[in-house]
Order: structure tokens, then C-alpha cells, then sequence
């Protein structure tokens, strides 16, 4: 249930898909009234919050603009006003821990992007390299312990399904202009129970209007890799 009766929000970020997407996900999942907003960059660098993006903005019709920023402060804000993270503390910390980690992978896949020499690019990709495959490992006990029902917390669309979605629409989807080979670094990795979330995530209703725009990673994910001759 929400915090606040029918707000609307603007959320500013870039116009692509980065760490802001868990946050668009879970604004078309709570199924509010919101708008993006691509501020002219660096122009408007002064004007944020921190002087970062993504910026979230809150409005209602008889208060004053509740503005934050900082893409899993955002999300965990959300993610508690329209209740797909729990109440429990406990509980709510399971799924946190998993976002957390997403937020790290995506640290250690751009360190070997901006590597100044090939041995630190080497040596960054490999780091990246093993704690996907941790990640992934994780990522599918949970799945598993779970029923293996396409959600990684009970029957319905949580906070961690979504936040495992958008990780990987980031690195596959999001990240391909900067690394033309990440399909197919990852792509392999992906286990059965980690497409089956993600084509879950991806039909949900909830999420379908928004999902339906640019290239569907459930899609890509899907689709046979071609045999080598």
C-alpha cells in the first residue's frame, strides 16, 4: 500500500538504460501516475540533490515535493511504499542482500571497462567474471528453494525479482554499445531457473507496458545460440 495518497513522480536520468532502471520497473509494477525526464547533462549537474543522477521526484497536490536520489535508496523507497519488499525486517534484508550484490557485479563489470592498461582490464574482467558466477550461483539456490516458480520470493512479483531483472537488462541490454561480446559472456551463464525468471518478470502485467519498449532481454536470453561449424 502506498505511503501517500496518489502521488504522481518525475524520475530524471539519462536517456538510456542504467542504474535507474530497477526504479522505472517498480514505478510501472506500482502502477502510479510518472514521468521521465532527461535533464540537459552537465548543464543541470548543479541542480540535482547531489549532483547526481537518478533523481527521484514525488509530488502531490496539497504538500511540498519529496525529492531523493541514489538509484537503491530510490528503490528500496519504492519498493516499501507498494509493497513488494516485506515488513518483516528479516525478510526484506534477503532480498536487499541480492540488490546489493547486483550493485557490486555492476561495479566490477565497469572497472574493467575503464582499466588503463589490457593486464588491469584482464585482471578487473576476471574479477568480474568470478563473482557472476557466484552471483548466478546464489541467485539460483534462492530460485530453487523457492519452487523454482519464476520468482525468486513467493508467488508474486517481489522487490528481488525485479532488481535481478534489471541487473541483467543493465549488463546485456544497457551495456552492449560499451561491450559488443557481453551476450555472450553471460548468455551462457544463465541457468534455466534464471531465464524462467526473467521471461516471468518480463510478462507480468504489471510490467508490460514498460518491458515492451526497445529490445526485450527475455528475448535475447531465450533465443538458441547458433552452432559453431
Amino acid at each position: 500500500m502506498a505511503a501517500n495518497k496518489n502521488p504522481k513522480y518525475t524520475l530524471r536520468y539519462f536517456d538510456r538504460i542504467g542504474v535507474a532502471e530497477g526504479s522505472k520497473l517498480l514505478l510501472s509494477a506500482a502502477n502510479v501516475e510518472w514521468t521521465e525526464e532527461h535533464p540537459e547533462w552537465p548543464l543541470e549537474k548543479p541542480n540535482q540533490p547531489f549532483g547526481r543522477m537518478p533523481v527521484l521526484i514525488e509530488k502531490h497536490s496539497n504538500d511540498k515535493d519529496f525529492v531523493i536520489c541514489e538509484s537503491g535508496n530510490i528503490e528500496r523507497y519504492l519498493a516499501r511504499a507498494y509493497g513488494f519488499i516485506p515488513s518483516d525486517i528479516r525478510q526484506a534484508a534477503l532480498q536487499e542482500q541480492l540488490r546489493d550484490q547486483a550493485s557490486d557485479m555492476f561495479a566490477a563489470f565497469i572497472s574493467q571497462l575503464v582499466a588503463k592498461s589490457e593486464d588491469d582490464r584482464r585482471e578487473n574482467f576476471a574479477k568480474f567474471d568470478g563473482l557472476l558466477d557466484k552471483l548466478v550461483e546464489v541467485q539460483t539456490k534462492q530460485i530453487n528453494a523457492n519452487g523454482n516458480i519464476g520468482h525468486m520470493f513467493g508467488d508474486r512479483l517481489s522487490y528481488a525479482d525485479i532488481v535481478t531483472y534489471a541487473f541483467y537488462k543493465i549488463i546485456v541490454v544497457g551495456m552492449v554499445k560499451r561491450q559488443a561480446n557481453i551476450v555472450n559472456i553471460v548468455k551462457p551463464k544463465l541457468t534455466p531457473q534464471l531465464i524462467k525468471l526473467i521471461t516471468t518478470v518480463e510478462a507480468n502485467p504489471l510490467l508490460a507496458s514498460y518491458t515492451a519498449r526497445g529490445d526485450s532481454l527475455a528475448a535475447i536470453v531465450t533465443k538458441p545460440t547458433p552452432a559453431r561449424l
